[in-house]
């Protein structure tokens, strides 16, 4: 079970399992969520969404793309493959988007992104549109990934911790990546921290080389 609390300094740290971290990072961001193809796609919906009121029932479909994104291995190399056409990516989005009770703005939009041979983009499109809304409810989003999936007490734990330190609630987008072979890697806004094994043994590498 994770665990979380202070240094002696009053940095926060989180530890549990092999994790364990002490301090943030800057990191530049380079414009934010809108710095990005994505990011600007997400903004487009996500305006859209805050003028016609929808962004719930909005934020609902994408949770529900996002379901099936990880339940159905043919969606998921739908969307990933170059080989799909455009037209046959809109078709193949219109013809799911009953079935997923998508709701209007988002049934148009994922055909939008198909014609736009961007289908591609969606789970990052979906992720940028989570931290708009959260944003939009007064929240925060830290960007959280690690080498094997946290389980509930660590997310938690860390979720607690990532409170505290932002002073106001924290959502977490949890990844997993296995090439950063352990530890975490957690970004919240501009500020980062990198525990993961990957960059450690590349920091031991530098220092050996002199």
């Amino acid at each position: 079970m994770g665990a979380c609390g202070v240094t002696p300094d009053g940095a926060p740290f989180f530890h549990g399992a092999n994790y364990r971290f002490w301090s943030f990072s800057r990191v530049e961001t380079s414009g934010g969520i809108r710095a990005s193809l994505a990011g600007r796609y997400a903004s487009a919906l996500f305006d859209l969404a805050r003028d016609q009121r929808q962004i719930e029932s909005v934020g609902n479909s994408l949770d529900a793309l996002s379901q099936a994104l990880l339940d159905s291995k043919d969606f998921a190399e739908l969307v990933a493959s170059p080989l799909v056409s455009r037209d046959e990516a809109g078709k193949a989005f219109a013809a799911l988007a009953p079935q997923l009770g998508l709701d209007p703005i988002t049934t148009n939009f994922v055909g939008v992104l198909a014609r736009n041979g961007r289908k591609g983009e969606l789970r990052k499109v979906i992720r940028a549109f989570g931290r708009l809304a959260a944003e939009h409810r007064g929240e925060a989003t830290a960007e959280v990934m690690t080498a094997r999936p946290l389980n509930d007490d660590q997310l938690a734990a860390l979720k607690q911790q990532l409170r505290t330190r932002a002073g106001r609630d924290v959502n977490i987008d949890a990844r997993v990546d296995p090439d950063i072979l352990g530890g975490i890697v957690v970004k919240l806004g501009s500020q980062q921290i990198d525990a993961s094994i990957r960059t450690k043994l590349n920091r031991l590498a530098s220092a050996m080389k002199g």
